[in-house]
C-alpha cells in the first residue's frame, strides 16, 4: 500500500447521503484501529474537482453511495488526478449504476432478466403505461440509475394502476433530479442476494441471503432501518438453486467487470423454478445491518479483512 495516506470519501448530495455516512464512520473505525493515518472528505459534487486536488498524494476509499459517487463521475475525476480508488473502476460503475445497460449485458450473456422497457422521464404519460401494462401485466417502475430502491413503484393490479396514473405528474416531480426511467416486469417470487469479492486474483461469491421485507419489498426503509427486514443467512433453497445463485453473482461480477466487491441481487420465480437477475451494487452499504459484512461474517471474513481487500484492490 507504500506509505500514502487515506482519504475516505463521504456524504454526496443525494438520497443516500446518510447511508454513506454510516459507511464512512464503520471504515473509520477500522483504520483507527489499524493504526493508519487518514482524512475525511465531506463530498459536494459541486466543487468535488476542486477540492480533491488537494489530496494528490492521497488513496482513495470511496465511501459515496447513489449518483455521482458510485456512476462513474466520482471515480473518472480521480483517474484524471491520478489518485488510487477503491472498488470498482470508471466503465463498471457507470454500467452497473445503469440498470437497463447491465440488463442488457446480463441477458447478452444468457443469463435471465425480468423484461423491461427504458425511457425517458418525459416520455412516461398515460398512453405510453396503457401500453406497456399490456404486455407486462404487472410492473415495477423506478429510475434507471439510482441505487437503494429509490422511488419504487409497484404496479400489481387495477387499482394500482388507476392511482399511479392519477397521481403520475407527481410521482415525476418526487424522482426530479432522475431523467430516465426502468420499467420492468414484475416477478413475484424471493428476494435473493449474494455477495462477491475479489481475494487471491479470484473472485469469490460468499453466501446466499433471502429478505423478507416487512414493507411491500426490499425499500430504502427496510434496507437502513433495523427490524424492517429480516435476513435468511444462508438462504433456504435447495443445493442446486444456492450454487446457481453463487455461479450467477459471480458471472455478474466479472461480465459487469466489478472489481474488489460487489453485491448482485436477484428474484427467485419459485412457480417457475427460475432465478432473475435484478441488478449489480458496485458500493453495497457497508453499515452494521448491511448484508455484505453480514455474508463475510458468516464465511469467517471480518470487517476489516474487507476494509483491507478494498485498499488491496485500488484502481490505478
Amino acid at each position: 500500500m507504500s506509505n500514502k495516506k487515506i482519504l475516505i470519501l463521504e456524504g454526496g448530495n443525494n438520497e443516500e447521503h446518510d447511508v454513506s455516512l454510516v459507511t464512512s464512520r464503520e471504515i473509520q473505525k477500522i483504520l483507527n484501529q489499524n493504526k493508519l493515518k487518514f482524512k475525511t472528505l465531506r463530498v459536494n459534487p459541486k466543487n468535488f474537482h476542486k477540492k480533491i486536488i488537494n489530496y494528490k498524494n492521497f488513496i482513495c476509499i470511496n465511501a459515496l453511495h447513489g449518483p455521482f459517487g458510485e456512476d462513474g463521475q466520482t471515480q473518472r475525476i480521480l483517474k484524471k488526478n491520478k489518485i488510487p480508488f477503491s472498488h470498482s473502476n470508471i466503465k463498471s460503475s457507470n454500467l452497473c449504476f445503469n440498470k437497463s445497460a447491465s440488463k442488457k449485458e446480463i441477458i447478452k450473456n444468457k443469463l435471465m432478466s425480468p423484461q423491461y422497457y427504458h425511457l425517458n422521464i418525459n416520455d412516461l404519460n398515460e398512453k405510453k403505461l396503457i401500453t406497456i401494462k399490456s404486455k407486462l401485466k404487472k410492473f415495477v417502475i423506478k429510475p434507471n440509475r439510482s441505487g437503494s430502491s429509490f422511488g419504487i413503484k409497484i404496479i400489481k393490479n387495477q387499482k394500482e394502476f388507476d392511482i399511479l396514473i392519477s397521481c403520475l405528474e407527481e410521482f415525476k416531480r418526487k424522482l426530479n433530479d432522475h431523467k430516465e426511467i426502468l420499467i420492468e416486469e414484475y416477478i413475484s417470487g424471493r428476494e435473493l442476494t449474494v455477495s462477491t469479492i475479489k481475494l487471491d486474483k479470484k473472485i469469490h461469491a460468499l453466501a446466499v441471503t433471502e429478505i423478507k421485507s416487512k414493507n411491500n419489498f426490499f425499500d430504502y426503509k427496510a434496507k437502513y432501518s433495523k427490524g424492517y427486514a429480516k435476513h435468511i443467512l444462508p438462504a433456504k433453497l435447495n443445493k442446486i438453486n444456492y450454487a446457481k445463485c453463487l455461479k450467477f453473482a459471480t458471472k455478474a461480477h466479472k461480465l459487469l467487470g466489478c472489481n474488489s466487491l460487489a453485491r448482485t441481487d436477484f428474484i427467485f420465480d419459485t412457480k417457475k423454478n427460475k432465478i432473475f437477475f435484478l441488478e449489480t451494487n458496485t458500493q453495497p452499504g457497508l453499515t452494521p445491518i448491511s448484508l455484505l459484512p453480514e455474508q463475510a461474517n458468516y464465511k469467517g471474513l471480518s470487517f476489516s479483512e474487507i476494509i483491507f481487500i478494498l485498499i488491496n484492490n485500488l484502481n490505478y
